[in-house]
């Protein structure tokens, strides 16, 4: 499970263009404990993977979707900046936040 969580990992920090070094900053964890996170070597966890989570804009269970068509799917909240320091990335997150929570809302409405 590790293998697939450190490769949507992979997946999606790449898509957004951000750098191990940016995502661990923002998570509040070393790059190093990040790089094992994504190579599957250690598990990621719940805590930092929720904030990873919406880092990215993705729904917490994306991480364990074995189909990567799937993963890629998700990429669409991907933003592609460049230069961005650890407050960008976390107003990024809690944006992605936001807009997370109002789709799980407008779904909700439209059932």
């Amino acid at each position: 499970m590790d293998k697939i969580i450190g490769r949507n990992l992979r997946l999606l920090r790449e898509a957004n263009r951000f750098t191990q070094e940016q995502v661990a900053e923002c998570l509040g964890i070393t790059r190093s404990a990040y790089s094992n996170y994504e190579l599957g070597e250690r598990e990621m966890p719940i805590d930092v993977l929720e904030r990873a989570a919406d880092l990215l804009g993705i729904e917490l269970d994306m991480f364990f979707e074995g189909d990567e068509k799937k993963v890629r799917s998700m990429m669409a909240c991907a933003f592609r900046i460049d230069e961005l320091n650890a407050t960008d990335l976390a107003q990024i997150a809690d944006f992605k936040r936001i807009v997370k929570n109002y789709l799980k809302m407008n779904n909700l409405l439209t059932e």
